[in-house]
């Protein structure tokens, strides 16, 4: 996993090192454009030198753009620089780098419908978006829209077509911290990040127009001599499992756990299974379904690796836990929210690692507080965003807010909780209660559009619930489960049912190494 960093902790890094003497300002600006430049050849080795519009704005990543400017212009590229803002009220570095670029080229004063009609007739070369960084918290200027319109109408192109868009950090009305799209935001091929990448390059908000993960394209970073040290509270991004999921050749099925996965009635079992199998191919020794007598018969019909045991009720499951080789639940998939209101509490009474998703947390809509306060650090939550609203609508009303990113949504729910929560999505949160929080995003090159299918969140829940009962931490077993998870969908593609994804899962092993 690596780090992402939100704006005030990317702020604060930069101040901090500023303040100490191991850096200026502008030794950070001229490293920032340097590493634009190389990372622009390095996206695209197919772009030749030929005409740059580079887009600069009242504030530092204007001035980064200055520098890029002047470093293109070195390497034969043909520039037109346009300025929103008055010159005399740019910050002291950015200044500095734009009478640095007069002596070399000129300034135009920002002409919006010009801008537009300018970048709508570039049929090759490159655009550089250096408009507004990482601090901006408002919609785009009034002044922006023919620009954001002609970007827009360039995106509908076939990259021969058109110019190449490049986002100096993050694309201009993008929120760097909740990648919502605040207001004629623009978007970008590739976004140059500094330092580390920020949140809201791989975030998605809801129901709102296309944000960070969509705009942002590939997300590059470059170093520019910050210190290297972790962010006090920074949120990992889940690049690969961070645990080995190989098993021992010493090791014995009671060894790596035994999953129980609590089921509902009769023709309601799918669900289930599903999460059983799953939990079975992730790695548990044994896994058991535990079902009304009355369904007993059609699950056996359909299973041969994953036993049964009959189970009517919540008092029934606390003497059934009364085995502790019974170390990882999973309740919800297929459940019914009559049965979760029985049978969770008498889970939760067991104290073992449990994973709660779908019935189990929808049962506990009318009061949440009931449910919170029987949870235990040894359980994850799973909500998708109508359930997260169910069990925590304060929060959820809050995503409708630009500026509030899932992740801290998602730290808050865990504080509450006092517990794991796994916030599904694209942009998949997990967080813990003591803020430790991770990013899984199944977006650009890593997107799994394929796992929009019934059921997929019943494989997710088995996986975790199989990762846990082998002995992996709750917030382990949801990141590493988050990432095996879109993994498997990718491996198989197009045409994936739910069905397919723990069949998956030897074949994602396998190109891990194990």
């Amino acid at each position: 996993m690596s780090e992402i960093l939100s704006s005030a902790q990317m702020r604060g890094i930069e101040q901090q090192a500023i303040a100490s003497g191991a850096v200026t300002g502008l030794e950070l600006m001229e490293r920032a454009g340097a590493g634009v430049v190389a990372q622009i050849a390095t996206a695209f080795p197919d772009l030749s030198p030929s005409t740059a519009a580079i887009l600069c704005g009242p504030g530092n990543n204007g001035g980064d753009g200055f520098v890029i400017a002047r470093l293109l212009q070195q390497r034969g590229w043909a520039i037109a620089l346009y300025l929103l803002g008055d010159p005399a009220r740019l910050p002291p570095d950015a200044r500095t780098n734009h009478d640095r670029w007069l002596k070399t080229g000129p300034v135009h004063l920002w002409d919006d419908r010009q801008i537009g009609d300018r970048l709508g007739a570039m049929t090759s070369g490159l655009v550089v978006d250096g408009v507004f960084g990482t601090g901006l918290t408002r919609p785009m200027p009034p002044d922006t829209t023919h620009t954001s319109q002609a970007l827009d109408a360039l995106r509908h192109r076939t990259p021969s077509g058109r110019p190449r868009v490049v986002a100096v950090d993050i694309p201009s009305g993008i929120s760097a911290d909740s990648g919502a799209n605040l207001g004629g935001a623009f978007w970008a091929d590739l976004s140059v990040s500094f330092h580390r990448a920020k949140w809201g390059h791989y975030l998605e908000p809801a129901g709102l127009p296309e944000g960070g993960a969509a705009c942002c394209g590939q997300v590059a970073v470059v170093d520019i001599g910050l210190p290297q040290d972790p962010a006090p509270d920074s949120v990992q991004l889940v690049a690969r499992p961070a645990v080995f999921l190989g098993k021992s050749a010493q090791g014995h099925k009671y060894g790596h756990g035994h999953a129980l996965v609590l089921s509902g009635g009769a023709g309601k079992g799918g669900a289930a299974r599903l999460a059983a199998r799953a939990a079975l191919r992730v790695g548990a020794g044994l896994v058991t379904i535990a079902a009304p007598q009355p369904a007993i018969a059609e699950y056996a019909a359909q299973l041969n690796a994953i036993m049964l045991t009959a189970l009517p009720d919540g008092y029934s499951l606390r003497g059934l836990l009364q085995d502790a080789r019974l170390n990882a639940l999973c309740l919800g998939p297929g459940l019914g929210q009559s049965r979760a209101q029985d049978l969770v509490p008498a889970a939760l009474w067991g104290r073992r690692a449990t994973v709660l998703d779908a019935d189990a947390l929808s049962a506990f809509a009318e009061d949440p507080p009931v449910l919170f306060g029987q949870l235990h650090d040894k359980v994850v939550l799973t909500p998708h965003m109508g359930e997260f609203r169910r069990l925590f609508p304060d929060l959820a009303e809050r995503l409708h807010t630009p500026g509030y990113p899932k992740i801290e949504a998602a730290r808050a729910a865990a504080a509450r909780a006092g517990c794991v929560v796994l916030l599904k999505g694209p942009d998949t949160v997990i967080a813990d209660p003591s803020g430790r929080a991770a990013l899984h995003a199944a977006t650009g090159a890593n997107a799994a559009p394929w796992l929009a299918t019934a059921g997929s969140g019943d494989v997710l829940a088995g996986i975790i619930a199989g990762l846990m009962a082998r002995g992996f931490a709750p917030f382990e077993a949801a990141t590493s489960g988050a990432w095996l998870h879109a993994a498997a969908a990718r491996a198989f593609g197009p045409g994936l049912i739910a069905e397919d994804l723990p069949e998956m899962l030897p074949q994602v092993f396998r190109d891990l190494g194990l």
